[in-house]
């Protein structure tokens, strides 16, 4: 009898490589971030990516770090937030987990832990020093949301350019 492969990605490799694939679905100049919601099954129940919400032609809004009504964050819906949003057919994410390649600012702390989510998982920390992510570990850790680094390998799409 032959033996199973060894080599097999686990199951934050696998979520967290989906997350990765969502970015690339983000129209952002700058930064492209994707999540995932997984359930205790090990199986999705929302995606998403940052981007303009739903319905907006994303030609007539800006995509830079302007000043004013002229910056992309005033318009710009997060990955979190999307995934949140995006559960179809009154799915719970209560106890879910969230996969995430950048770890989420404060709004998306509030919507993650207001949704139920109990982790998140997260690929890069870049804006640790700042307030509104200094703000999303207290909020997280107020509620009792685990979260943590992701660890595993990470997939050649993620190095992309």
């Amino acid at each position: 009898m032959e033996e199973k492969r060894t080599n097999y990605v686990s199951w934050d490799e696998y979520f967290m490589g989906v997350a990765f694939l969502s970015s690339m679905r983000s129209k952002d100049p700058s930064t492209q971030v994707g999540s995932v919601i997984v359930d205790t099954d090990h199986k999705i129940v929302s995606l998403g990516y940052n981007g303009m919400p739903s319905g907006i032609d994303d030609n007539l809004v800006p995509w830079g770090h302007g000043d004013g009504l002229d910056s992309k964050y005033l318009y710009v819906c997060h990955a979190e937030f999307n995934a949140v949003l995006n559960v179809r057919g009154g799915a719970s994410i209560k106890g879910c987990t969230l996969y995430s390649t950048l770890f989420p600012c404060n709004e998306c702390a509030k919507a993650i832990i207001q949704s139920g989510i109990k982790e998140v998982v997260y690929a890069s920390d870049k804006y640790n020093g700042e307030l509104s992510f200094q703000a999303s570990r207290r909020l997280f850790d107020l509620a009792g949301i685990k979260y943590r680094v992701y660890d595993g390998r990470l997939p050649e799409i993620a190095y992309r350019k």
